[in-house]
Order: C-alpha cells, then sequence, then structure tokens
C-alpha cells in the first residue's frame, strides 16, 4: 500500500483540474486500486492512500494530468504497512492458483 501526499497552492488550474481528477479517484477506488482520498480539511493538500504495487502507482501518477498541473504538488509518496484496518488488496492469483490438483493414482 503506497500513501501519496499532495501540497495545494492557490491556482485556478487546481480548481479546474479537479472534477476530472475526482471522476478519475472513483474509477480507482471502484476499481480496487485505492482505498481512501480526501484533502486535508485546510485544503492545504490531500492524502491518497493506493493498493497497487509501486509500478502501478507510477502508471496512475503519470496518467492523471491533475499531478502536474500548476497548484498541485506531489510531496511524498511512501510505502505503508497498516497494522490495523482494512488491509491492502492482494492482486488476482494467476490462473489455476487454488484449483486442487487430481489424485494420483495408487
Amino acid at each position: 500500500m503506497f500513501a501519496v501526499e499532495l501540497a495545494f497552492a492557490p491556482a485556478p488550474e487546481r480548481l479546474a483540474a479537479r472534477p476530472a481528477h475526482r471522476e478519475t479517484l472513483a474509477r480507482l477506488h471502484a476499481g480496487g486500486h485505492l482505498a481512501a482520498a480526501g484533502p486535508w480539511a485546510d485544503d492545504t493538500g490531500a492524502l491518497l492512500l493506493f493498493t497497487v504495487d509501486r509500478a502501478r502507482l507510477d502508471e496512475i501518477l503519470h496518467e492523471d494530468p491533475y499531478y502536474r498541473t500548476p497548484g498541485v504538488e506531489v510531496r511524498s509518496v511512501r510505502e505503508w504497512t497498516p497494522v490495523v484496518g482494512p488491509a491492502p488488496i492482494s492482486p488476482a492469483p494467476p490462473p489455476g492458483a487454488g484449483v486442487p490438483s487430481p489424485p494420483t493414482p495408487r
């Protein structure tokens, strides 16, 4: 699981880009790639908790132009291991995993 911390500066571009960004976050959450996301109460930044590996997180950050919008700074990306609360979603097992093997002939 990765925690991404954003810092916000007053910029009209950030507010204009926010609706599309929030739609992207909703899709990522529905797909199991994002556990939670939201701004700090004072709107100086935000925290996002992703349930993907680092390679996929880098793709997400690259694909969403919000992270390069004036007024948005990716302040930190840190791997996080929760001790309590929901466990991160594991990737799907490979095909055939968990399928019992046929009995061996005697």
